[in-house]
């Protein structure tokens, strides 16, 4: 079974949004991507205060200047398609108020038929933190925790009930409901992380690291979902962030999925021999606008299938 395909939507600063979105994400269903991929990031600051992913002088990219709110994005494309399915990848949970961001996705994916993936992570950013976490940085765990929870109950039956270190429902009748069980993906980096991803989620969502280094993940987090009695089988979608040039990169030094369309046509056949279930390719980044994002996606589309994707 060829590995499903998903695409970046568009947005960052270069992206008029109200017209953008919709049009690349029918482009894309079109194409025959079969998901669409929206990511968080709250604000930039300026004086930086923090490196990147936390790392002391890893300066922040220019294009996280300017990134659209991911839910509402998604709901442009999700008015826009029929089919595809519609993804975050990730929400910072606790960024968001747990009752609140699980009627969201609920509302949306009934909106939608039944096309929501919520991708879910504790994020890195104190900066993102101080200005919207409803819980404290050192408390991000266990705010992705009671998320988790609440989203279960707000989506399952009524009366809903949950009484947690931030959410308190009594009883209540809370809809709409979503048109399936939404699935929970985690990134489940860490040891913690990833006992949380076996033990409360329906599936891993890596970020691309180089084949080999992913397929050994991948057997580990499969032996320790065996080893704590896991019987569902987890749901996997890696995310790509390819550094696409035009013209191939000819340096001994490349990295995967850094060059143009074939090179990274052929890390992306890589990567799925490990044998996941879906790749996501963000290429916002590289591009100028939404005409070269759809041309890139349209041959990038092309060059992984006959790849063997």
């Amino acid at each position: 079974m060829a590995t499903r395909l998903g695409l970046g939507l568009p947005q960052m600063r270069q992206f008029t949004l109200g017209r953008d979105v919709p049009d690349v994400a029918r482009t894309a269903e079109s194409i025959g991507y079969g998901s669409l991929w929206v990511f968080e990031r709250a604000l930039f600051p300026d004086p930086q205060t923090q490196g990147l992913f936390g790392i002391e002088g890893l300066p922040w990219p220019e294009a996280y200047r300017d990134v659209a709110e991911p839910l509402v994005t998604l709901t442009l494309a999700a008015a826009a398609t029929e089919r595809a399915r519609l993804g975050t990848s990730v929400l910072i949970a606790p960024l968001h108020g747990p009752f609140q961001l699980a009627k969201t996705l609920a509302t949306l994916d009934a909106a939608s038929g039944g096309r929501v993936v919520a991708g879910l992570g504790t994020g890195w950013s104190h900066d993102e933190y101080a200005a919207a976490s409803v819980r404290p940085f050192a408390e991000r765990g266990q705010a992705l925790d009671e998320t988790i929870e609440v989203c279960r109950a707000v989506w399952g039956p009524d009366p809903v009930v949950h009484d947690g270190q931030s959410t308190r429902i009594t009883s209540a009748t809370v809809g709409p409901k979503p048109a399936r069980p939404i699935p929970i993906l985690l990134p489940g980096n860490s040891g913690k992380s990833r006992r949380r991803l076996v033990d409360k989620a329906d599936g891993w969502m890596p970020t691309a690291m180089g084949a080999e280094r992913l397929a050994a993940q991948w057997r580990e987090l499969q032996d320790l979902a065996a080893e704590r009695g896991r019987t569902e089988p987890l749901q996997t979608v890696l995310r790509a962030n390819p550094r696409y040039t035009p013209k191939a990169y000819g340096g001994a030094d490349r990295r995967p999925f850094q060059g143009n369309v074939e090179q990274i046509a052929e890390d992306l056949a890589a990567h799925a021999a490990v044998g996941l279930d879906e790749i996501l390719v963000d290429v916002q980044e590289c591009v100028r606008d939404a005409e070269e994002l759809k041309d890139v996606a349209a041959e990038l589309y092309a060059a992984a299938r006959a790849a063997g994707v």
